[in-house]
């Protein structure tokens, strides 16, 4: 006898149906489920193209986070970016506030 064919995850309308024991036990490893060149794109970041940036804390004033953050997606890259031009003709240790 053939197994039967388990119910839609969704409704008509899109909505996620309540799972129940049987959805869980029927669901299979990525490994298995997923075709090979999705597989490769999950969880595996290529090579940098320039040197790895360094994670850090840093305070900033709220005018200057929104100010980036005001340019969208990105802002993090572009006061960095900033920054580098500013070393480019400052001296930090001679920087003033």
């Amino acid at each position: 006898m053939p197994k039967p064919k388990p119910k839609p995850l969704t409704d008509a309308h899109g909505e996620v149906r309540e799972l129940n024991q049987a959805d869980v036990m029927a669901f299979q490893p990525a490994a298995q489920a997923l075709p090979a060149s999705l597989q490769r794109k999950l969880g595996v970041r290529g090579p940098q193209k320039a040197p790895t940036k360094e994670r850090v804390t840093i305070r900033l004033s709220p005018d200057v986070v929104e100010r980036f953050k005001a340019t969208g997606t990105g802002w993090q890259t572009r006061v960095d970016a900033a920054l580098q031009d500013w070393l480019k003709r400052h001296n930090p240790a001679k920087a003033v506030r």
